[in-house]
């Protein structure tokens, strides 16, 4: 989705009938899958049954006109099916063959079968999720797969950059475990300082204090003063100069360490004011805040809206539909708010047959026939 939102042709392949498993993901709208349609619109849709020689070899044509195979199987089913990156580079060296799976090509385990929560508990992200007095907890968004979704982003769009230099393609090879392990930010090295496996924080930050989420009047607000400077202006707006005064928390490893003391002698004083108020309060300071905005709030925000990253496709069953749009502005890429459609399954398989492999709709009416495509 990326990839086509940067400008690329993207084609999905699908098996005929069924499709593409998220095809069945709510929510659904007029009896369509509304989060397949977000995360596939704008993509060019053919379908193929894979265990169909005939597909296979359809499949070995493309290959000589693409620049990337992005593929998520579990390992080993590629190279089964004839499709391994040995044999497709000596049809198009300058292929690049993406494989993105639960834990890599490599391993005592790569054949597993992954989904992101199998991934967040393995990695240890649950165990850091959440609060300290209740079960573990997975990340609000399906950062497992979305974690790995990113980094073979990034490995196809380095691979092509060193195409350009080389003249040749590579394999790349993601797991989505690997990417959990990256995405844990300080946690290793905590690990790796302290000894000791880090535990859940709620909404604390392990190294910051004051970083947290506080009860107002009327609601929550998310406060983080990050260095001395900040802390010292909060103190005063909070009109508790003695916190200044006070040696427990003279710097930032003292206040963390004394949060205890500390946390609920600032949740009273943010208790006395309403969200819209503090808001206002810091915001004249030049403090960081937030207010704890729903999915609601958040879609209708001044900055959102500015930023254009509130968009709307539109499906011929589902109707119009808001989905996120793209956050990474290019000079060079219009950044308009409305996305082309998610396909239907091989809606896209007379156009690409003719043009890529210039097969008649005769010949792409036999395959169906057939049951090839």
């Amino acid at each position: 989705m990326l990839l086509q939102e940067l400008g690329a042709e993207v084609i999905k392949v699908e098996m005929p009938v069924t499709g593409d498993d998220a095809r069945y993901f709510g929510p659904f709208k007029e009896g369509k899958s509304a989060y397949f349609i977000s995360i596939n619109r704008g993509k060019k849709s053919i379908s193929l049954n894979l265990k169909k020689p005939k597909a296979i070899k359809i499949i070995l044509k493309l290959v000589e006109k693409v620049d990337i195979i992005a593929e998520n199987f579990r390992p080993g089913t590629m190279e089964k099916l004839g499709l391994s990156y040995e044999k497709l580079k000596e049809i198009n060296p300058k292929i690049i063959y993406a494989q993105t799976s639960g834990f890599g090509q490599t391993g005592p385990e790569s054949r597993k079968p992954a989904y992101d929560m199998l991934v967040q508990a393995m990695s240890g992200m649950m165990s850091i999720t959440g609060w300290t007095d209740k079960p573990p907890t997975r990340v609000g968004v399906s950062i497992g797969d979305i974690g790995a979704g990113l980094y073979t982003t990034i490995g196809i769009l380095a691979a092509l950059y060193q195409r350009t230099i080389t003249g040749l393609g590579q394999k790349i090879d993601v797991a989505m475990l690997d990417c959990q392990l990256s995405l844990l930010e300080n946690a290793i090295v905590r690990h790796s300082v302290s000894g000791e496996s880090p535990k859940p924080n709620g909404n604390q930050h392990p190294t910051i204090t004051p970083f947290e989420v506080f009860k107002t009047k009327d609601s929550y607000l998310a406060l983080a003063m990050g260095n001395e400077a900040m802390w010292k202006k909060f103190c005063e707006l909070l009109n508790r100069k003695d916190f200044l005064e006070n040696q427990d928390f003279s710097d930032n490893l003292k206040r963390t360490k004394n949060r205890d003391l500390l946390l609920p002698e600032i949740k009273t004083e943010i208790l006395k004011k309403t969200t819209e108020e503090w808001c206002e309060i810091f915001e004249n300071a030049g403090l960081p805040y937030s207010p704890v905005n729903s999915i609601g709030e958040i879609i209708q925000h001044e900055q959102v809206k500015a930023r254009n990253m509130v968009v709307e496709t539109s499906d011929n069953l589902g109707g119009t539909l808001k989905i996120a749009g793209n956050p990474i502005k290019m000079s060079s890429i219009k950044d308009t708010d409305k996305r082309e459609p998610a396909p239907e399954i091989g809606e896209h398989n007379y156009l690409i047959f003719k043009e890529m492999l210039n097969l008649t709709d005769a010949e792409i009416d036999k395959l169906k026939n057939e049951g090839v495509i």
